[in-house]
Formats: C-alpha cells, structure tokens, sequence
C-alpha cells in the first residue's frame, strides 16, 4: 500500500523549489544587465569622423575617368611626293607661326612644275594659231561670197540682155533658159558657199573654245602644283610646341604623309571614358566634374564617340576654364557626369558611413553619445550625400565605417 508523505517533506520540496526558482530569476536579470553591458561601447573621438547635416546642393554623378589633351593640335601632312632633306626642330621646341619645322627634296616637283609651265605655253600658242587660222578661213569665205555675188550680178544682167535680144529678133528662147539656169545655179553656189561659211564659223569657235578650256585646265593645275610647291615649306602657322616630328632623314614620304604635330598648350580639353553599363546615361549637353589634383573644374559634353570598344564609351569634354595652371597635356584626372540634381535639399559630406543603399543605419551624435537610426539616402556624389528622411538640419553624422559596432544602438565618445 502507498503510505501518506510526511508534510514536513512536502514542505521541504516546495521551500526548495522556490529557492531553485529564486536563483534562476535573479541569474536572468544578472545575465541581462551584463549582455547590456556588454553592448555599449566606447570609442575615441579621434577615429571618427563627422559631418554636419544642411542645406544645400546634391548632383547625382557618375564616376569616370579622362585623359587632358590640347584642345588644338595641327596636323602637318607632306603636300607633295619628297623625301626629307633635313629635320629643323626637336618635339618639345616651342615655335612660333612662320618657323620652319622640316626641309623637303622639292626638285622632283619642281621638275613637274616647270613641265606643266612648258604644256601651259604650248597650249596657249594653240591658240594663236587656231585663231590665225580661223581668221584666214573666215576671210576666204567671205571673198568667195563677195566674188560668188559679183558673178550672180553678171549672170543677171545676162539674162535681161537675152530676153531684150530675143524681143528684137537678134536671140533665141534658148539662150534665155541658158542664161536662167546659169543664174540659178549661180545663187545655189552662193547658198551653199554661206552655209559653209556658217558651219565654219561655228565649228571652229568650238575648237577654239575647246582648245581655250584645255589651256585653263592646265592653267589650274599649274596653280595648284605652285600652291603644293609653297605649301612644301613645313612651316608652323600658330603658336604652339611641336610633339612629335618625323625624324628619318632621306625618308620618303607621300603626299597626305604625317611629318609633324603642334599642339596650342594654353587650351585644354578632356577625352573621358566610363563603362558601357552608362551608355544609355552618358549624353552630349550634361555637366562634367573633373578633379585636378586639388582643383576642381567644370566642363560640358560636346560629343559622345559612337563606338563601343572593350566594353569602355568615350566622349569629349569642354572645360569652363580650358587655360587652368593646374592641366597638363596627357594628364589623368578623376571625371564625374553629373546626371541628375536636388537643389535646397537636406545633405552631409559622403563618406564611408554611406553605403549607397536607399536605407540605412548611421550614427548621429547626441553629446558624447552617438545612437544609431534609420535613414533614407537620396542622390550622391564624391562630396555629399542627399538625406531624405531621418536626420535634421543642425545634426552631425559619424561619416567613418562603422560596420564593426553595428550590433550597438549607442556609444559612447571618448574626448
């Protein structure tokens, strides 16, 4: 049989139980007061970094990167077939318009030159003698159609001497249709010697038209051989530095042939590239930032390349202040196509703290306490950062990486 337990047991169990429970609430409160503890930090002032919220201007940009390049550079191309005679200058030479850069073998040339002046002469004594020759013809012509009238004329008065012979018996029906046909044929002679002098008239003004339109085409390519000739002299026509010269004395080279760039160094403008990714954002008209070194200029988009080569779009970009000391030719910079804007908008310096996400966590700092709150970031650029909800005009943000203390609500500031 089951026996009755003692109550002093019974009691004894229940005192236990609740000691056991006793030990096992303040172990909880115990072990959450030391995980909060545990929770706060600290953290020196001089490893952070703030910024103060305002009011201001936010672009959005996106970041690229541009080569400076002289925004004039003469091309010198050889104007004629030569060779390289002597080379004047050295790349790096400052040079002035009017200087000579390299001397050409014209002799070829000019050989041509004096061979186009020869046919120039002959043609035109063509002419003169097409002329004599025609002024002779046309001259014939006309005693032959003076002569040819004057012998109608007799052959007329022929005619009526028979018909007045015939009426006083001393000629014959015979003799006037003798002297008529004769008249006629005379005047068909004549018709036909007019229509001759006509046809000769014009054929040889065409000739001589022809031959006159032989002789200006030689003319202009006389002109324009005397135009490469003077343009043979590689000369600069601005002021400038010569980059680069072709060196290879005795050299042939072709007309259009490269001898020598000049580059005008008091203007500058800045080929940039970004990736193809941006393709469709990059366009011709939107404002550039281009970092030099610790300058700062503004510059527009003039052209955008049409080609796509290794995944990279070029364009090119007009400075504001093309004539900056701080540019150089081939100089790197940072480039930034700004292409959207917030103007009044509520802002903070960029930094770490901002990842790029549309919400996100920051400290703000309240005394020598910074806590952690929500925030809704809007454009950005390398120098702020838009705020849209979250933070207040006045407020100063902890801008440094943060991700280390990112399980904490609050830290503490040390001085």
């Amino acid at each position: 049989m089951d026996r009755e337990v003692a109550p002093e047991l019974v009691k004894n169990e229940r005192n236990r139980k609740w000691v056991i429970g006793t030990i096992i609430i303040i172990l909880l409160i115990t072990g959450v007061y030391f995980f909060k503890r545990s929770l706060s930090s600290s953290i020196e002032s001089s490893r952070i970094r703030t910024g103060v919220v305002q009011t201001g201007d936010v672009e959005n940009t996106l970041s690229a990167t541009g080569e400076v390049i002289p925004a004039y550079e003469q091309i010198i191309t050889s104007p004629i077939r030569a060779s390289i005679k002597s080379v004047l200058l050295s790349p790096g030479t400052k040079v002035v318009p009017g200087q000579a850069i390299v001397e050409l073998d014209k002799s070829l040339t000019q050989i041509e030159f004096e061979r186009y002046q020869d046919q120039l002469e002959l043609k035109k004594n063509s002419i003169d003698q097409l002329r004599m020759k025609l002024d002779k013809n046309l001259y014939d012509a006309e005693i032959s159609d003076k002569i040819k009238l004057l012998n109608i004329n007799k052959l007329r008065a022929d005619l009526e001497d028979a018909k007045r012979l015939e009426k006083v018996g001393g000629g014959t029906k015979e003799d006037i249709t003798r002297a008529e046909n004769e008249l006629k044929i005379a005047e068909l002679e004549k018709k036909q010697l007019e229509n001759d002098l006509s046809y000769n008239r014009q054929s040889m003004g065409a000739s001589l038209r022809e031959t006159e339109l032989g002789a200006q085409i030689e003319g202009k390519n006389l002109k324009e051989l005397q135009h490469k000739l003077k343009m043979a002299d590689i000369v600069a026509d601005r002021k400038g530095v010569l980059t680069w010269v072709n060196e290879n004395i005795g050299s042939s080279v072709n007309e259009g042939e490269m001898l020598a760039r000049v580059a005008d160094l008091g203007s500058f403008r800045v080929e940039g590239s970004c990736s193809d990714v941006y393709a469709e954002q990059v366009k011709a008209g939107l404002s550039v930032i281009i970092k030099v070194n610790e300058s700062v200029l503004r510059g527009i988009i003039t052209q955008v390349k049409p080609a796509v080569k290794d995944g990279v779009i070029g364009f090119v970009i007009q400075l504001e202040n093309a004539q900056n000391e701080s540019l150089r030719p081939n100089m790197k910079v940072e480039v930034y196509v700004v292409t959207n804007r917030s103007s009044k908008t509520l802002r903070v310096a960029n930094g770490p703290a901002f990842t790029g996400k549309r919400k996100q966590s920051v400290y703000v700092m309240q005394g020598n306490i910074a806590r952690r709150r929500e925030v809704e970031t809007g454009l950005s650029n390398f120098d702020f950062v838009e705020i849209k909800k979250g933070l207040s005009s006045g407020e100063k943000v902890i801008l440094t990486d943060m991700n280390q203390y990112e399980h904490l609500e609050e830290i503490s500031i040390k001085n």
